[in-house]
């Protein structure tokens, strides 16, 4: 299984709407321009994502949006299932040798387990540790 755009761009946008959790909504439009993305594409994207109850959509001057629920709530899984569709490495059927077939049940399992365990909240908080300054004085 690869992930498209579709998947990494809707996490993106997730993500940015998480870090933002509890400060108003964000347009896409900042977004966007934050990660060097089409807006147009963002707002295919974000479609299918406030349809599944992720997002809400704020009208007005001051609109845009904002996650339905805690950073904590919220699982990559959930957003990749959303934008990509079933989590599978292959199609099989019950007519695949059994051993392959083991194989591809493992391995979309083992996805579906790293996918489901990982939070935004933790996402937003390994990305941000990874951006602080750590700096090394000598004497």
């Amino acid at each position: 299984m690869k992930i498209s755009t579709k998947g990494r761009y809707g996490l993106t946008i997730m993500m940015e709407l998480a870090r933002n959790f509890g400060d108003g909504p964000i347009s896409l439009k900042s977004i966007a321009e934050k990660n060097q993305l089409s807006e147009h594409y963002l707002e295919q994207l974000v479609a299918p994502l406030r349809n599944a109850g992720m997002v809400k959509s704020i009208r007005g001057a001051y609109g845009g949006y904002i996650l339905s629920k805690s950073p904590e709530e919220i699982t990559a899984g959930q957003i990749i299932r959303i934008l990509e569709g079933p989590i599978s490495p292959v199609d099989f059927t019950e007519e695949d040798d059994p051993a392959k077939r083991d194989l591809w049940v493992r391995i979309r399992d083992s996805i579906a387990e790293v996918l489901d365990s990982t939070t935004l909240a933790y996402l937003i908080s390994f990305q941000d540790e990874g951006k602080k300054d750590n700096y090394m004085f000598y004497i």
